[in-house]
């Protein structure tokens, strides 16, 4: 059993037996940058790294203007505020991780620049770090084989948003040690989530696999004309009691990602059925990506606020 210690004050306490003192997150995207400083809340020093130095500006920007808001509705105090931004660095440069116990790759979902990544950092962390993939269509058995220690790779997924989302899947592979999944387990307990360890991989996990059967079906429903895209949201959130509707949540984490995810999906099975939603498709050849892009199912403002309703 791991006794995880909370982070009080100014002074960091992390548990002796988890073993975790530093964290690395690669990817400074929504998700990347939450996961970030979700640790840092926690008491963790992080380090935020991207190849872009742009994207680190706007990971930035971005959790500055999530924490202030948080600050003012009373979720945190400044003083915890300041304190995380103090314990999270942003690096361009991934030798910087060389001193992490654990990485969270959190990058695009493209298993060859997950595969390049993983090799990367291979031959930059120790040989007792912990290399996890916030994937859930990726298991990281695939990422496993490019690494020197296959037994520290698993995956640990977060769900979107992170900074509000307690759930956090930790999937053990063929080749993950009980060690690293019990080291898993016990480090998101201790930044404040609650994990589930599923003890083999599948594709999706639990969560997503569930999620993904509704989304087909809200799509199948929407191309063939039996209801709007915003009719099939209200009823998911007026009969079903979802906090948000399938399209909505699209547009939230990025309607790239469930082209990508399913892209991923059909390479692996080469099932006609696995492709991404014609819809789907259509609207990332649009660049219409959902919020981030400010347009998908629906539009949204400079602030993220939704605006309109399109076809």
């Amino acid at each position: 059993m791991f006794i995880i210690t909370i982070f009080t004050g100014e002074e960091l306490s992390i548990v002796e037996n988890n073993k975790i003192s530093h964290v690395a997150v690669v990817g400074s995207g929504a998700m990347g940058s939450q996961i970030a400083m979700v640790c840092a809340l926690a008491g963790y020093p992080v380090t935020l790294q991207d190849i872009e130095q742009e994207s680190l500006d706007r990971a930035k920007a971005f959790l500055k203007k999530q924490m202030d808001s948080r600050v003012e509705k009373g979720r945190f105090t400044r003083v915890e505020v300041d304190s995380a931004f103090d314990r999270l660095s942003f690096t361009a440069s991934i030798e910087d991780l060389s001193n992490a116990n654990i990485v969270i790759e959190a990058i695009v979902e493209k298993l060859d620049a997950k595969r390049e990544l993983f090799a990367k950092l291979d031959k930059i962390v120790a040989e007792n770090t912990i290399l996890a993939t916030n994937s859930s269509t990726i298991v990281s058995s695939k990422l496993a084989d490019v690494v020197s220690y296959p037994e520290n790779v698993c995956n640990i997924h977060f769900f979107n948003p992170v900074l509000v989302m307690e759930m956090v899947e930790v999937v053990k592979g063929p080749h993950t040690s009980e060690e690293t999944a019990a080291k898993s387990m016990a480090f998101v307990e201790s930044i404040r989530k609650t994990p589930v360890l599923l003890k083999k991989e599948i594709s999706g996990f639990i969560a997503n696999r569930i999620l993904g059967k509704l989304m087909d079906e809200a799509v199948f429903l929407y191309e063939n004309g039996y209801a709007t895209h915003e009719e099939i949201d209200l009823v998911c959130k007026k009969a079903l009691n979802h906090p948000i509707g399938p399209f909505a949540l699209m547009d939230l984490t990025g309607i790239d990602v469930n082209y990508f995810v399913r892209m991923q999906r059909y390479n692996e099975s080469g099932d006609e059925k696995d492709k991404p939603a014609r819809i789907v498709a259509e609207k990332v050849e649009k660049g219409e990506l959902g919020k981030k892009t400010g347009k998908g199912f629906y539009e949204y403002d400079e602030k993220g606020i939704r605006v309109g309703v399109l076809s």
